[in-house]
């Protein structure tokens, strides 16, 4: 259901061609959520080479102020990155995507401050085109650190506001190059704030394609899944079908023959099912069957693979099967259907629906095949219904029906 309603949210989304670059809010938790981490890694490797880059224009100081040079050492090196690493540590680690957003802003704001305050520590000379360089931290933040939209917005127009602040009142720069400067910087923030919008923008858009195919894949995957399952499921019992069987049963034997332990299997048959249906009907009859098939699986091991081998008839295939509990579990699940007293007035008066059960337990030994364990199974069915139904009978070792069995070979009669 969640995944339904997430799916449902996406396609919204991509309907919607909205140019608001937020997403309703289960999706946009989703897109955080799946980005946080890549993001945060990116920009702070972003910081680290922006920061090497803003110290290396201490060349730059030297070369167009050197009478100020100390200053611009004390401040790249002494405030900025004593400020700008550790919260590029943090980014890298992971913060809330608010947190990221506005510690990665706070470094692009300082940097701008700090440069102004160098260029204005100086009168020397062509100090003043540095300003023209100031461009280059805005495309850091809205480029390089690609800050979402709106902290884009807010850092380049305090970012513009600082250096006004600072240009205007600076006397040494002719007023045609503050004029000049200051067109750039902004030419410079609306192009790289309108490029921070589209690759936001492509990002997101991106983003809601790839996850609508997970979602979709997902919803394959479990409907694949839903159809193998039905595949090697009987309907009317929820049971394994015989295709599951056929699968199953030459997988339990070698696992049998490679770990040296017995295989069993019980052949199962409703006695009197074509009366009993004939009696009350078919969809009678598949409520037996149901009930019946329930009363099975209940008796049976959660190891056991109980099958509705086709009709009435059902097999139980017991993996690492103990000869002398064989028999036992057999009469457990003749009883339980006898139990559930479903009265059978097509075979007569007092009859009620029982089962009759072939045993077989057989070691896979070398030239054996696993048909060997169902022939003797079905035999000793044969066998149980011969001798008067609503009892067991269990093939011997060497797959004879010998009545020195446990309980005289007849298995155990309700009779």
């Amino acid at each position: 259901m969640i995944n339904d309603a997430l799916l449902k949210a996406v396609e919204n989304e991509l309907g919607k061609g909205a140019w608001l670059l937020r997403f309703a809010d289960d999706v946009e938790a989703r897109f955080e959520a799946d980005t946080q981490r890549q993001r945060g890694r990116s920009m702070a490797v972003a910081g680290l080479i922006s920061a090497f880059i803003y110290c290396l224009f201490l060349i730059n100081d030297y070369s167009f102020r050197s009478d100020t040079f100390s200053i611009a050492v004390m401040f790249r090196v002494g405030v900025m990155l004593p400020f700008g690493l550790p919260i590029l540590w943090l980014v890298y680690r992971g913060v809330s995507p608010a947190l990221r957003e506005t510690l990665m802003t706070s470094t692009v704001i300082v940097a701008t401050l700090i440069s102004c305050m160098i260029f204005v520590s100086s009168t020397a000379p062509y100090s003043y085109l540095d300003v023209f360089s100031f461009g280059l931290i805005l495309l850091v933040g809205n480029i390089v650190y690609s800050l979402r939209f709106s902290y884009a917005v807010w850092s380049s127009a305090i970012s513009v506001l600082i250096i006004l602040i600072f240009v205007l009142p600076y006397e040494p720069m002719p007023a045609e190059a503050k004029r000049l400067a200051i067109f750039t910087l902004i030419a410079v923030a609306v192009f790289s704030l309108a490029a921070n919008y589209r690759f936001e923008r492509s990002e997101r858009t991106a983003y809601l394609h790839v996850l609508k195919e997970k979602l979709r894949a997902g919803y394959y995957l479990k409907d694949n899944k839903k159809l193998t399952r039905m595949s090697v499921t009987d309907p009317l019992t929820t049971l394994a079908n015989r295709r599951q069987f056929d699968t199953v049963f030459p997988v339990r034997w070698q696992e049998a023959a490679d770990k040296g332990l017995c295989l069993g299997l019980m052949v199962i048959d409703i006695d009197h099912f074509k009366a009993y249906n004939d009696y009350y009907g078919h969809p009678q009859g598949d409520v037996c069957l149901r009930r019946v098939a329930k009363v099975m699986q209940a008796n049976s091991r959660d190891t056991d693979l109980v099958v509705r081998f086709g009709g009435e008839e059902f097999l139980v295939l017991m993996a690492n099967a103990i000869p002398e509990a064989v028999e036992p579990a057999a009469e457990r699940i003749r009883r339980s259907v006898e139990g559930l007293q479903i009265p059978n007035p097509g075979a007569s008066a007092e009859s009620v629906v029982t089962v009759s059960i072939g045993v077989a337990v057989l070691y896979p030994g070398v030239g054996l095949a696993p048909a060997k364990l169902l022939s003797q199974a079905d035999a000793a069915l044969y066998e149980a219904k011969r001798q008067g139904r609503n009892r067991i009978w269990v093939a011997n070792s060497e797959g004879s029906l010998s009545s020195d069995n446990a309980n005289g070979g007849l298995g155990i009669s309700a009779q």
